[in-house]
């Protein structure tokens, strides 16, 4: 019917449940994916015009050469945009090792409501390894304008999201992860997901079949996406912070990738704030009260501690329900990794 939503729903058994989990680590090719869509896209004007500008006037001949394969919407290749975790170069070396056989398949193995026409001229060429090569050097380009000035301001955010939805699954069941993750861009109708589909004329059905879901938090996406045939499980991305408007507003702001280059000084933070520091670095997502457990300190004295490192920007706080939530921030993280004798000098 004419103004009609369709749906995505996504099946689950009693098995598929407790095999869905979320992400551990936010996924660079899919982000990238994602990015490369929206630079392209005038949508959330407010919170990525200033970032389209400031990348747009950066992009190289090899970077627009990537950009090609990934348009505002529709088709693109589905082994440039894996969901998996890892270092952004080691990733990209993988999809240049893509075998032909492979590539070949994913030319032909497209969702019924997508359409060839809007493939670009050179697709054809994926298969010669040559042009791999070349394009594989645009997405690395493309990420270094993109995403790498911005990468800690999206694994902050990706922690801090986790961390909500670890609580959701340790209060709640999977079930709970499931309603709550996206309640405006995602529907749990037990035993089913339900993903509108805006724009799409068809209704989809993914029966998992025993092997789970996994659940990626991202930063540039506006609304879930389905990755339907991803290995060794199906995914889910969707957006991340969508109850923290204001870091969601400000993660790719051109002055991020600036925002936090100043050195820390560790002397600064004594015995004790590094003890605490380390302590979350350690259970990321724990609550003030589980930080004063681990650190034997009052509550009082955690939350004090936590506050200071929280503004000095190498720890994120979220609330979850009446709970605050201590992740350490990526210069969090690299502080600790970069002392020597182990985390500060411990």
């Amino acid at each position: 019917m004419p103004g009609e939503t369709m749906v995505f729903r996504i099946h689950f058994t009693a098995e598929d449940l407790a095999r869905t989990r979320v992400a551990d680590a936010p996924m660079p090719l899919v982000e990238l994916k994602q990015a490369a869509r929206a630079l392209q896209d005038r949508r959330q004007p407010a919170r990525l015009s200033g970032w389209r500008r400031h990348s747009l006037a950066r992009l190289s001949a090899e970077a627009r050469l990537a950009l090609d394969f990934i348009p505002p919407a529709g088709w693109s290749p589905t082994f440039i945009g894996a969901p998996q975790s890892g270092a952004p170069e080691e990733l990209i070396e993988q999809v240049r090792a893509t075998p032909t056989s492979q590539i070949r398949t994913a030319l032909t193995t497209i969702l019924p409501h997508n359409s060839t026409v809007g493939m670009p001229p050179l697709t054809r060429r994926l298969t010669d390894p040559a042009f791999l090569d070349r394009l594989c050097d645009g997405l690395s380009a493309l990420y270094e304008v993109l995403l790498g000035p911005y990468w800690p301001a999206i694994v902050d955010a990706f922690t801090a999201d986790r961390a909500v939805r670890m609580r959701q699954v340790l209060h709640g069941g999977v079930e709970q992860l499931l309603s709550q993750a996206n309640p405006h861009g995602m529907r749990w109708n037990a035993p089913v997901l339900e993903i509108p589909t805006p724009g799409d004329s068809n209704d989809y059905d993914l029966h998992l079949e025993g092997r789970g879901l996994l659940l990626v938090p991202s930063m540039m996406l506006a609304r879930p996406v389905i990755h339907y045939d991803a290995e060794p499980q199906p995914a889910v991305t969707y957006p991340a912070s969508l109850d923290q408007p204001l870091r969601r507003l400000t993660a790719f702001a051109p002055t991020t990738a600036h925002a936090k280059t100043a050195t820390p000084v560790a002397a600064l933070l004594g015995h004790t704030r590094a003890g605490v520091l380390t302590t979350i670095a350690e259970h990321p997502g724990c609550s003030t009260k589980e930080l004063a457990h681990f650190t034997q300190l009052a509550p009082s004295s955690a939350s004090e501690h936590a506050t200071v490192l929280r503004e000095a920007g190498l720890i994120t706080t979220v609330r979850y329900r009446n709970t605050a939530l201590h992740s350490p921030s990526q210069l969090g993280l690299n502080l600790l990794n970069h002392t020597p004798d182990g985390p500060l000098g411990h």
